[in-house]
């Protein structure tokens, strides 16, 4: 693992593999680290160069005092992969990282040669259905209430057969230790998210990664009908956290569709 200075950001980044492999950069979401990618990098790293990032405010990365917004934690990738030396790589960005995989494609489309997208955000943006939800938790993360932290995790929890109270007590740990600009830049950031109408233009080979317990699924549905040249792989049983419900398959979805592309329809 190093730090990287990047676009006045010490950034947190790990490389593992195989060097003479193709780069898969891996990308976590909001509030989240290089945890919830690791079971799937395990996975992959005698197959591929991967590259495990963690965005300002979060992690072991510098909490700056700005710069919470997609735009930027894009052109910091486009800023390590500048720093690593890398031409193009396969981008893979879990909820909030889907979303910076959105705006990588959009404005720096010629660094990715493709996109995987696990349970991204919807590229529409959000309005809370109940925002004083949103409002407790901030002032339970405010308060430091580990307790009340952990209830509100586990009660969001569907798959308690992995979702441990050991994990879900770091999951807690770690969302009390990212900055607040974090915290409130990425929320607002990704309620602001609005390029739905331009996903025509992402014509790179793209993965959408979905589950099917996941309350972002419909919208990861319309969005995926919206990619011009995308493929879908729907988990049955898991939820947000597709990479720790389902690490095998989510590690097989990605290494076929790196190593065989799309999948041709079928004629009518």
């Amino acid at each position: 693992m190093a730090l990287a200075s990047i676009n006045g950001a010490r950034l947190w980044f790990e490389e593992r593999g195989r060097a003479d492999a193709p780069t898969l950069l891996l990308h976590h979401g909001y509030t989240a680290s290089r945890v919830n990618w690791m079971p799937v990098a395990d996975r992959l790293a005698d197959r591929y160069h991967i590259v495990l990032m963690e965005c300002r405010g979060t992690g072991a990365s510098e909490h700056t005092a700005d710069g919470y917004t997609l735009e930027q934690y894009a052109a910091d990738v486009v800023g390590l992969l500048d720093h690593l030396g890398l031409a193009r790589v396969t981008f893979a960005g879990h909820s909030m990282g889907g979303g910076v995989g959105y705006r990588l494609a959009l404005d720096h489309g010629a660094r990715l040669e493709r996109l995987v997208l696990m349970a991204p955000i919807s590229a529409d943006g959000f309005r809370d259905a109940d925002p004083s939800l949103r409002e407790r938790r901030r002032q339970m993360r405010q308060d430091k209430d580990r307790a009340a932290l952990l209830a509100a995790y586990r009660a969001m929890s569907v798959r308690p057969d992995v979702e441990t109270d050991a994990w879900l007590e770091s999951r807690v740990e770690h969302v009390l230790g990212v900055s607040d600009g974090h915290y409130d830049g990425g929320a607002r950031a990704m309620r602001e998210l609005d390029v739905g109408a331009r996903l025509g233009e992402i014509t790179m080979p793209t993965l959408m990664i979905a589950a099917a317990a996941d309350a972002l699924l419909a919208a990861n549905l319309r969005d995926y009908a919206r990619l011009p040249n995308a493929t879908l792989h729907v988990f049955s049983r898991a939820g947000h956290e597709v990479a720790l419900h389902e690490p095998d398959g989510v590690a097989t979805a990605i290494d076929t569709f790196i190593r065989f592309g799309l999948p041709r329809p079928q004629s009518s």
